[in-house]
């Protein structure tokens, strides 16, 4: 095969099977949960967007909707790849949003606390809404970074914008925190609703999922365990 000609094979294939091989032939995983954007090239997005269009666009028409005559049916295929690709999944797509650190000069070493972050995801099994509330307790040192409040949300949201089951999300962020803060401590809690047990299956409109990570001070140190948990309840 001259160059020509593999230029033109690359061209006819997908780009989620361009995609995919590249990530393979690395041997990088890239499960619902992982970010990728790292290899990734310039305008892949939006090809990738029209490719899922094409195949949401099958499955409507698999389930029996008659888009080509419903007028509210008629782009969903193409509304639901971008939403997908570049808002509700954007955290697998997209590198980490640009955090600036500082050195913490006052050397603080008291307790902060940040939250509720209001979190928007998607469970993995069913991609269903996950809707819940995120606090952040962070206790530093001379050698910690501080970072300003808002990086706080948007370092969440590029976690939790993607697949995720609720365990995992808040262990990958606390991986992210703790390399970004090095912090003495950091605490996390995670309260969400999630639709996939509101709005299918046992159909319990009441029932939440909260659980948490405690990492250095927070998990050998009781009392300061306390304090956090005491002040996220006020």
């Amino acid at each position: 095969m001259n160059s020509r000609d593999a230029s033109l094979s690359q061209n006819l294939t997908p780009i989620s099977v361009q995609i995919t091989r590249r990530l393979q032939a690395k041997n990088i995983r890239f499960y619902a949960n992982d970010n990728i954007a790292d290899h990734l090239c310039a305008g892949e997005l939006e090809l990738l967007v029209d490719e899922v269009a094409g195949h949401f666009q099958r499955a409507l028409e698999s389930l029996v909707i008659d888009t080509h005559n419903d007028h509210n049916t008629r782009d969903t295929g193409h509304r639901l790849a971008r939403m997908f690709v570049t808002e509700v999944f954007r955290g697998r797509y997209v590198g980490m949003p640009a955090v600036t650190t500082f050195p913490n000069i006052a050397q603080l070493n008291e307790l902060m606390i940040v939250g509720p972050i209001h979190i928007n995801s998607a469970c993995s099994h069913h991609f269903c809404p996950v809707i819940g509330k995120l606090w952040i307790g962070v206790m530093p040192d001379a050698d910690s970074s501080l970072i300003g409040l808002s990086k706080y949300a948007r370092i969440a949201g590029w976690v939790l914008n993607r697949p995720q089951i609720q365990e995992e999300a808040i262990l990958q962020l606390a991986q992210v925190l703790t390399a970004t803060l090095k912090p003495k401590g950091l605490a996390l809690v995670l309260d969400a609703d999630h639709l996939c047990m509101q709005w299918r299956g046992v159909k319990d409109g009441e029932a939440k999922f909260t659980n948490s990570v405690m990492q250095g001070l927070f998990l050998s140190n009781s009392d300061l365990r306390k304090e956090f948990l005491s002040l996220i309840r006020r």
